[in-house]
């Protein structure tokens, strides 16, 4: 490896890392932030806040003793309450406090293990808000630029210019709307409206469905063969007054939920591929090759990313949040809590699944980048 080589290779360590640290960073303090101020507002001691694992880098003391410290492995964080035994909130038998977490009632406990995730939604409701806002809403307007020879587009009398405007009574507002109005359709010819020449055109077209394989499962999508978004003048960036911002906001954040738990339900039941699901090193590829368009596209990503991190902290696996309400909800029908045997082992399988996840989502970004 000669020296320009020897150069790119760590200008690619740097321009890829530092921009995936600050995205993470972000969206772990706001997490932990969750934790924390809804644990003092039930009066829980704390004895540390973490940004990072391992041996602190530096850190203070708080007027009310809790430590706020960065530590070495900048990979997560975690709220260490008074009578935690370690950062997973397991009980320190040892310490009886009237302050601690675990001598809270089940509500103060549901509360402040929620409010990490909770924390995570609004942090990308102020994002997407903030970003509609001054930067603005970047919007591909529904105008078809191409039509593919012998197409049910060009058979349903769809040209090059015209403006979609509703599909089945439904309003397009973007290109993107397209494929989605035609997905959850459930006829087998779909309504047009298109505007042609400052006059109203309505259309019917009859999609076809092409399959694609994806890990030996058999799909298909509907097809009607235009395409668009490829010129300027049909490309509009709106800045949102700030109620119609925080609406959009709000909307987008359900959007990714929905579209995420959508996803994870046609994995379980066979009809998705897990090559998309993404770990440490997709994450900081994407971090790195949207950061070189520029802040804006960051601080999106960040947003997107927080919601990702808040829905997978609900799911109901032991050691993350999700598992630790299901545990609440346990003790709210039984009347007591597990025992420590069950819950020893409830936490060895939730972090044997977790380590599986990790690297599972490793062997996914190494496909990605195509590393074999």
């Amino acid at each position: 490896m000669d020296f320009g080589q020897f150069y790119q290779f760590f200008m690619n360590i740097f321009i890829y890392t530092i921009p995936f640290l600050f995205v993470l960073t972000v969206v772990v303090f706001f997490h932990e932030l969750g934790h924390f101020l809804i644990a003092r507002y039930n009066k829980v001691d704390i004895e540390s806040f973490s940004i990072g694992f391992g041996r602190k880098i530096f850190g203070y003391i708080d007027k009310r003793g809790t430590e706020w410290k960065v530590c070495w492995i900048p990979l997560g964080g975690y709220v260490k309450f008074i009578d935690d035994v370690d950062p997973a909130s397991l009980k320190d038998k040892l310490i009886i406090n009237e302050n601690g977490f675990h001598n809270k009632s089940l509500k103060a406990k549901s509360a402040i293990v929620s409010a990490g995730p909770i924390a995570n939604f609004i942090l990308a409701i102020l994002i997407f808000t903030f970003f509609y806002s001054f930067h603005g809403k970047t919007t591909v307007l529904p105008v078809v630029e191409s039509v593919e020879e012998n197409s049910p587009a060009m058979l349903g009398g769809i040209i090059i210019g015209d403006q979609i405007l509703t599909m089945n009574d439904i309003q397009v507002k973007a290109f993107n709307d397209i494929p989605r109005i035609l997905k959850e359709s459930n006829s087998n010819d779909i309504k047009f409206s298109v505007l042609r020449d400052q006059s109203i055109v309505d259309l019917t077209l009859v999609p076809i469905f092409k399959s694609y394989n994806q890990e030996n499962n058999s799909n298909s999508y509907p097809y009607i063969g235009i395409g668009g978004g490829g010129l300027k003048e049909n490309i509009i960036t709106e800045k949102l007054p700030i109620h119609r911002a925080l609406n959009q906001g709000v909307g987008d954040t359900y959007n990714i939920i929905h579209l995420s738990l959508g996803y994870l339900y046609k994995i379980i039941t066979g009809n998705e591929s897990t090559e998309h699901l993404g770990g440490p090193i997709r994450i900081a590829q994407i971090s790195g090759d949207v950061a070189k368009n520029g802040i804006y596209p960051l601080i999106h990503l960040t947003a997107l990313l927080s919601v990702s991190i808040g829905l997978i902290n609900l799911f109901p696996i032991p050691m993350l949040d999700g598992g630790h309400l299901v545990f609440y909800l346990i003790e709210a029908i039984r009347g007591k809590p597990l025992g420590d045997k069950a819950h020893e082992l409830f936490h060895k399988v939730g972090l044997s699944f977790i380590i599986f996840l990790m690297f599972f989502a490793i062997w996914n970004d190494l496909n990605f980048l195509n590393i074999f």
